[in-house]
C-alpha cells in the first residue's frame, strides 16, 4: 500500500513526466516506525523542512510535524509495520518545466515495510569495508541533504558486492574519508571517537545525532567531529556505521586490520534504553 498526497491505495502510478525520476528534484526522509511512534519525529521533520528550504521548494501550510507523523504512521499501518517498520517519505517538485520547474509547489509520497527487529541489535556479524575511489563526494550543503540523486551510492554499492565487501567508504576531493555507502562513519582510536564534520560533505545523519549525544556522556571518552584520512583507519580500534534503520554497525575489517567493537555495543545498549523510555 503506497500514500501518495494522503491517499492510501495499492494503485497509485506516478506519472512517467516526475521531476523527481527525471532530474532528482526530491527529497526525503526515511524513519524507522516503533510500536506506533516515528523514532526521532523532531529531527526528521526539521531535517525535511531544512531540505526543502534549501532546494526552494515550497512547502505546503498542512505540512505540519503532525501532518509529517500522521502520513507516516498511516502508511505504516496500513502496510502492518506499525510495531516494527521502516517508512519513507519522499518530496518532489511538481508541475512540466525541464531544469527550470513551471512552479514550486510540491506532491509527496509514502512507503512502508516491515523489519525483523523492534530494537538495534549488536550487528556483529563479519563486516568487511573498502574504499570506494570511483568518484568522490564535493563538499558542499547539498551533499549533506537526502536528495533523490544517489548514483554514487548505487555505483558502489555494486561495486562492494562485486568485490566481496560489506560496504565502502566515500572520500572527498580532500581524500579524506567523509562517510560509508549506507550511513555516517565514528572511527575510536584510543579514548577519541571522531566523526567527520558536516562541512567535509557528509550527510546531515539523524543517527548521527543520537550517537553523539550519547558518546558526549560516556567516562573517559572524548568525542570530536574532525577530517578523516585513510591512514587514520589503520591506527583506529573501532569503526563502526550509523543510520536510523539500522543503529550501528561495527566494521570488523578494513584491509589487513580488525577492529573491535565495544563503544559500539555500549553505545547501542544505552540507545535502546533511549527509545523503549521515549
Amino acid at each position: 500500500m503506497v500514500n501518495l498526497n494522503g491517499n492510501i491505495s495499492d494503485n497509485h502510478q506516478l506519472n512517467a513526466l516526475n521531476r523527481g525520476f527525471l532530474y532528482g528534484d526530491s527529497v526525503f526522509e526515511t524513519v524507522r516506525v516503533l510500536d506506533g511512534k516515528v523514532l526521532f519525529l523532531e529531527d526528521h521533520y526539521f531535517r525535511l523542512m531544512a531540505s526543502m528550504r534549501i532546494v526552494r521548494m515550497d512547502i505546503p501550510m498542512d505540512f505540519t510535524m503532525d501532518f509529517f507523523e500522521n502520513q507516516l504512521l498511516g502508511t505504516a499501518v496500513a502496510n502492518n509495520c506499525e510495531n516494527a517498520g521502516r517508512a519513507r517519505l519522499s518530496v518532489f517538485r511538481n508541475g512540466n518545466g525541464f531544469y527550470l520547474p513551471e512552479d514550486r509547489s510540491v506532491s509527496f509520497v509514502v512507503t512502508a515495510q516491515p523489519l525483523a527487529e523492534k530494537i538495534y541489535s549488536d550487528n556483529k556479524k563479519e563486516y568487511e569495508v573498502e574504499i570506494y575511489k570511483d568518484f568522490t563526494i564535493t563538499k558542499h550543503l547539498l551533499s549533506t541533504l537526502k536528495t533523490n540523486n544517489r548514483i554514487l551510492n548505487v555505483a558502489g554499492n555494486i561495486f562492494a558486492s562485486e568485490n566481496g565487501y560489506q560496504n565502502c567508504l566515500l572520500i572527498n576531493d580532500s581524500k579524506n574519508i567523509v562517510e560509508a555507502l549506507n550511513g555516517n562513519i565514528f572511527m575510536l582510536t584510543g579514548n577519541h571517537l571522531v566523526t567527520p564534520p558536516l562541512s567535509e560533505g557528509c550527510l546531515n545523519g539523524i543517527m548521527r545525532k543520537q550517537v553523539l549525544a550519547i558518546a558526549k556522556k560516556l567516562e573517559n571518552i572524548e568525542v570530536l567531529e574532525s577530517a578523516i584520512s585513510p591512514f587514520d583507519l589503520q591506527k583506529a580500534d573501532e569503526l563502526f556505521i550509523t543510520n536510523v534503520i539500522s543503529g550501528l554497525q561495527p566494521i570488523t575489517k578494513y584491509r589487513k586490520k580488525d577492529f573491535t567493537a565495544v563503544i559500539a555495543s555500549e553505545i547501542t545498549k544505552r540507545l535502546n534504553a533511549q527509545i523503549r523510555f521515549a
